[in-house]
């Protein structure tokens, strides 16, 4: 077999080798100094067996323990020193007269699924299907979390998280929250073409689970070709620790 690298052979020996990863590690190194977690839709209706959308997710979620993940990560990012960022998802009443939207979106409309009274009013939102987990709010609340406007699909585009990522200088984001295969698949694609090293917790993140079949397990494959390391809670503490 040749050794040029260009050779289809070659190509082949390398990423069908069946002792490594069909693909290869970048091996991307945190920078603390420009290093911020970031949380997608830590809230009631997702991660709470009181919220909406549990009977699509509660299974994935208590699988792979994400609350107690994701409290793991905002406690080891503020002893960290690190930039946290939260981007929520929210719907005001004008966003219920929407034309069109796909089979989620519609889902989420009828269910009443993150639903505030309205951008400036806060009227029952306290424990609602809208809210924090409890257990989140004193790492979220403590005047230094960057908590963005909502998106309003599933990706950054729609809010402030890229400009909030910017100024305050980071390059490095660890990615986590929900859903696996919309909002943090969605995320991750907008950060890495806006030039983020991204990393995702694989075990800090669900999604739904449908006849269809599984959208954590759909997003997992995505998030191996796609993000620059793919890394457990575990794995995030120690390096977070280490840098």
């Amino acid at each position: 077999m040749s050794t040029d690298s260009s050779h289809p052979d070659s190509v082949k020996a390398i990423y069908q080798d069946p002792i490594n990863p069909a693909l290869p590690e970048v091996g991307m190194k945190l920078d603390l100094s420009r290093t911020a977690l970031v949380v997608i839709d830590p809230q009631v209706d997702f991660l709470s067996p009181e919220g909406v959308a549990w009977p699509l997710v509660g299974n994935s979620v208590t699988e792979n323990g994400v609350v107690g993940h994701l409290g793991q990560l905002f406690e080891a990012a503020r002893n960290a020193g690190i930039a946290v960022a939260i981007s929520p998802h929210y719907y005001y009443p004008c966003d219920h007269e929407w034309e069109h939207g796909g089979p989620l979106e519609k889902m989420m409309h009828d269910i009443g699924m993150f639903d505030r009274a309205s951008p400036l009013d806060l009227s029952g939102f306290d424990s609602s299907g809208a809210d924090f987990m409890p257990q989140f709010k004193p790492f979220i609340l403590d005047g230094k979390t960057i908590i963005c406007s909502p998106h309003k699909v599933y990706s950054p585009q729609t809010n402030d998280l890229t400009l909030q990522l910017r100024k305050k200088g980071v390059s490095q984001v660890i990615l986590a929250g929900m859903a696996a295969n919309l909002c943090v698949e969605s995320h991750l694609r907008d950060l890495v073409e806006q030039g983020f090293e991204v990393a995702v917790v694989r075990d800090a993140t669900a999604a739904p689970q449908i006849p269809e079949g599984d959208g954590y397990h759909a997003a997992l494959i995505n998030f191996r070709f796609i993000a620059s390391a793919l890394w457990t809670t575990e794995q995030v503490l120690e390096k977070l620790k280490q840098s």
